[in-house]
């Protein structure tokens, strides 16, 4: 049964899209809250870049074990409800950094991470149809390019709150050792900050519960459920091939969100908390861009492939680049009022342009023809997110092993680029393996 809204939503379209742009500017707050909280985290407890990329790794890791089951739950509560509930588990997590903070012990950090990404897949699973389904598949990237921008522009603001609240008190502690007073002092501040946005998300809870946001159609549970229905939506391979597109394209994307600010702080960057700002500022130039363009001028294939070019000469860059010029900023932001960065940190923020059109343009392609399986799809490209997990992680062992240090270890995101293209020329016209 293809899904449809009912013909109750069927009537405007408005209201339920200004709720999921809500819904999307939280994800993207509690989401890009990570590139500051990973840096500072460093400094906190003394981690390693491997330990600290484990911030990451627990936060996407969830998706690999709650991705399906999200799709299960959404099938029995609908989505509406789904959404309510993922936001409770964000609700709960937030409340998790209380003790994690007072303790300073570094595993239930990492616990507190991995609710909240359980808590954002399930929420992620049951938001994501509606962008798609509501309105025509060929603007579809358009759409969630909307989205996309709200997403991101809560990762611009987040860092910055984050910076204000948290960070403008140790700027004078970059690059010192720590008393334990110190310590103390900054793992205390993230209490009360965290309190707010975990009591302000349960309250967000109830109101979607509450809400007039019409119900898509329930699918088939017959259908639906169990693994036949897995392996029959990955009989479709732009589908599968999709899925794998986004693993790599969340990689890149958490790589230069929330590395930056940990490359930013080995550098000696003193304002490191706020540097996922400026990625993020780039992406909403993207998603910016994709709406202003798709489809109008250019396909989403196109654009996809455009993207991935741009992100491998963007990676080469930054490999080769010297992180003792400033040539780019001397003309983007100096001349502004803007900060002297190296160019290798600002080409790492630029990757947020190459980025952004990625999400909007892989999933209409993955679910593209999907009709009854397209739960299933959702769930199984919300999978994809896992790729945020072992991104970080391989960009921490990679900077560990090359001489180069954390620059070297952005050699990871070159596959991935190239996998990103290969989709966009080949892999979303595939409709059999075959």
């Amino acid at each position: 049964m293809e899904m449809t809204l009912n013909s109750e939503s069927k009537r405007s379209s408005v209201i339920p899209m200004a709720i999921v742009a809500g819904l999307f500017f939280i994800l993207g707050f509690a989401t890009w809250l990570n590139g500051s909280l990973m840096p500072y985290l460093k400094q906190i407890l003394q981690l390693t870049p491997f330990q600290a990329s484990l911030i990451l790794f627990s936060f996407y890791i969830a998706v690999t074990f709650t991705a399906l089951p999200s799709a299960w739950v959404i099938r029995k509560v609908g989505y509406k409800t789904g959404m309510a509930l993922g936001m409770g588990i964000m609700m709960v997590a937030g409340l998790l950094f209380i003790p994690a903070a007072k303790t300073q012990v570094f595993g239930l950090f990492l616990f507190a991470q991995l609710v909240m990404g359980a808590g954002q897949t399930l929420l992620q699973t049951a938001v994501n149809p509606y962008v798609v389904r509501i309105g025509p598949e060929e603007s579809a990237a358009a759409r969630v390019s909307v989205m996309g921008i709200l997403n991101k522009g809560a990762g611009v603001i987040a860092p910055l709150v984050f910076t204000a609240l948290i960070l403008d008190s140790f700027k004078d502690r970059v690059g010192m050792e720590l008393s334990q007073l110190q310590i103390d002092e900054m793992a205390n501040s993230l209490v009360y900050p965290y309190m707010g946005m975990a009591l302000f998300i349960g309250f967000l809870a109830i109101l979607v519960k509450k809400s007039p946001l019409p119900e898509l159609e329930k699918e088939d549970d017959q259908v639906e459920g169990g693994k036949g229905h897995t392996r029959e939506a990955l009989s479709h391979p732009n589908l599968a091939l999709g899925v794998v597109a986004l693993f790599f394209y969340v990689a890149v994307e958490v790589i230069a969100g929330d590395t930056i600010g940990t490359f930013a702080l080995s550098l000696g960057v003193e304002n490191y908390g706020v540097m996922t700002s400026y990625t993020m500022i780039c992406m909403v130039l993207g998603y910016t861009l994709g709406i202003l363009t798709i489809p109008r001028f250019i396909s989403q294939p196109t654009a996809l492939m455009i993207s991935a070019i741009l992100g491998l000469l963007l990676t080469l860059g930054i490999l080769f680049g010297d992180n003792n010029s400033y040539a780019i900023a001397n003309v983007l932001l100096v001349p502004f009022g803007g900060a002297m960065l190296p160019d290798t940190l600002l080409m790492i923020a630029f990757l947020g342009l190459a980025n952004a059109i990625v999400w909007p343009a892989v999933w209409p392609l993955a679910l593209s023809g999907m009709g009854k399986l397209t739960s299933t799809g959702s769930a199984l490209l919300v999978m994809g997110i896992a790729g945020g997990a072992f991104g970080p992680l391989f960009w921490g062992l990679t900077s560990s092993a090359t001489s180069l240090g954390q620059q070297g270890g952005y050699m990871v995101m070159l596959p991935c680029y190239l996998f990103i293209l290969f989709y966009a020329v080949k892999g979303h016209k595939m409709r059999s393996w075959k």
